[in-house]
């Protein structure tokens, strides 16, 4: 299916103006990483034989249809597709294509061999072709620096992890001097098809991209891919993001770690954030991969609106429990986004947006008179620090960068005033609270991909060929039934104007496409709920280990797509 796999390759850019791209086979490479370039990959039957597109019905909107057709008058109901079974392929075998591909956004595990995936389909259905990579990003599409993407170019990255065979950014594509930009690096490299892989955001520009060339009569299409660690970015035909397998069990195999050594030494509490900046589905995942002490749910924060007083509290009561049963230690799991998910504070931040959209932060505070009373006392209430986080310059969709706001550590010292308040109120007499912080993000986002991630991506990338060489355009690829082995996947296409709402953004109403958040009626937290209580009291802690490489073909799912899949069946 793939072409032969040329080892020692010589990697050089096509554009002067980039510098050269170096290879990570080198002596420096693990055992590991050599192993894996070589590595074979299970593959979905539908790919391998001869197949055709089905449209599916007219397609609507995830929220307020109305203005999502208005802002996408080209492609607003157009269907999704599905690839089936066919007595013959429908597609030219002697079209020679131009195709450009872009990571867009954080990285995640998996990257990679969508590109390869790409590849190989364009060797495998349109000889000939050729595949443009844009580095560093969109900004690479705008500036028009690119590099020609060959088998030897290709070869070292299959089955790696990171983003650095092109580079990834957040620049985004949504001036119409930027559109124009875009427009023109189509031309100039003449452009049948573009694949954009990346989270929400990416791919909501990936539409809007879609939509403006269309309305230019030109050729260029459009595709995205489903990439996000946070698990935020999927749908009934898309049932997740790649990279969300691999970072949860990088993730879980270091919280077991922490598991240990909390019980080694008997005495420290681990307050561990996990990467999520929205949902709460990785510190749901790595909950039911490791069992925790304690597991804070964002979701679950704001449906029952608590405030930071009772999560403190709640937290303190398990403490005390423990203390009780001679347990001065333990495991608690943060989401990154959970001071977004309290009322209050969410409250807080969305008067703070709006002001920071339209207004300087003065030192002498005349803005705070801007706050409402609930959130200016809120505000005077958080740490110096806590504040100064709240008010970092925005990221590029203008969301705060709850990365940077160290809620672990402001979680521990209201613990630590809460413990000593009940110590001298004699309602505790446990021993003494000793706090850890940690935040685990940026080492389970290049990792190696799990066996899944890596078919699963690849598949992906197959797929997105597949679109583009029919003529498709404003598509999500879209692999399913994951449950099954990987020969019965599915592939096919969905509208991304399908997944989409809109959503005030720098103080204006902008298109987006909706997250998917944990939900509280849903399998995975289901089972969590049913375990927590137990898990608060008894140490069941459950150490996985480097679990995504078990076994040269293991493609064991994590529990959170295993239960979403099961419930729906």
């Amino acid at each position: 299916m793939s072409p032969p796999f040329i080892a020692n390759a010589d990697v050089t850019a096509v554009n002067a103006a980039s510098p050269p791209v170096i290879s990570p086979v080198s002596s420096e490479c693990s055992e590991l990483q050599a192993h894996r370039i070589d590595q074979p990959l299970p593959f979905p039957s539908v790919l391998k034989n001869p197949f055709k597109f089905v449209d599916g019905p007219p397609s609507s909107a995830a929220g307020n249809p109305d203005q999502i057709a208005k802002l996408f008058p080209s492609l607003f109901g157009q269907p999704s597709a599905m690839l089936v079974p066919s007595d013959s392929s429908l597609v030219q075998m002697n079209q020679k294509l131009k195709i450009g591909v872009v990571l867009s956004g954080g990285q995640a595990p998996g990257g990679h061999n969508v590109i390869s995936g790409l590849f190989d389909y364009l060797q495998d259905h349109a000889k000939g072709s050729t595949l443009y990579g844009f580095k560093g990003g969109p900004a690479g599409i705008m500036k028009c620096k690119y590099v020609e993407l060959t088998a030897e170019f290709i070869y070292p990255y299959r089955n790696q992890g990171g983003f650095d065979m092109i580079c990834s950014g957040r620049d985004k594509i949504e001036t119409l001097e930027q559109f124009k930009q875009a427009e023109e690096a189509a031309q100039k490299l003449d452009l049948d098809g573009l694949v954009v892989i990346g989270g929400d955001d990416s791919n909501t520009n990936a539409c809007l991209l879609a939509e403006y060339l269309r309305s230019k009569n030109m050729k260029t299409r459009v595709v995205g891919c489903p990439k996000t660690i946070d698990g935020d970015l999927k749908c009934k035909e898309v049932p997740t993001s790649f990279g969300f397998d691999t970072a949860c069990k990088i993730y879980s195999e270091m919280i077991g770690n922490v598991m240990v050594d909390a019980r080694s030494t008997g005495k420290y509490y681990h307050f561990v954030r996990l990467m999520g900046r929205a949902a709460s589905h990785i510190t749901l995942e790595c909950a039911l991969q490791t069992h925790p002490n304690i597991t804070i749910i964002g979701e679950e924060v704001a449906v029952k609106k608590l405030t930071l007083k009772n999560v403190t509290e709640y937290i303190v009561d398990v403490i005390s429990k423990r203390s009780e049963l001679g347990y001065n230690y333990g495991v608690i799991l943060i989401p990154e986004g959970l001071i977004d998910f309290i009322p209050e504070v969410q409250q807080l931040i969305a008067e703070l947006n709006e002001i920071l959209a339209h207004d300087n932060v003065d030192e002498g505070g005349i803005w705070k008179k801007k706050l409402t009373t609930q959130s200016h006392h809120l505000f005077e209430f958080f740490p110096q620090a806590i504040q100064e986080q709240l008010l970092l310059e925005r990221d590029p969709h203008g969301n705060v960068q709850v990365a940077k706001i160290e809620t672990e550590k402001m979680l521990i010292q209201m613990v630590e005033t809460e413990l000593e308040k009940r110590r001298l109120e004699g309602a505790y007499n446990g021993g003494q609270f000793k706090g850890q912080s940690h935040f685990f993000g940026y080492e389970g986002r290049c990792g190696l991909p799990t066996n899944f991630d890596s078919a699963y991506c690849y598949a992906l990338g197959y797929t997105a060929g597949a679109l583009l060489q029919s003529g498709k355009t404003g598509l999500i690829s879209s692999v399913g039934n994951l449950a099954a082995p990987v020969e019965d996947w599915t592939a096919g296409g969905t509208a991304l104007t399908s997944l989409m709402d809109v959503e005030r953004r720098h103080g204006k109403f902008k298109p987006v496409i909706k997250k998917a958040m944990v939900e509280l009626g849903g399998a995975p937290f289901k089972k969590f709920a049913l375990f927590r209580e137990q898990w608060a009291v008894e140490n069941q802690y459950i150490s996985p280990g480097p679990i995504q490489f078990v076994g040269p073909t293991s493609n064991v799912l994590n529990h959170t797509l295993l239960l979403e899949l099961g419930a729906q069946a």
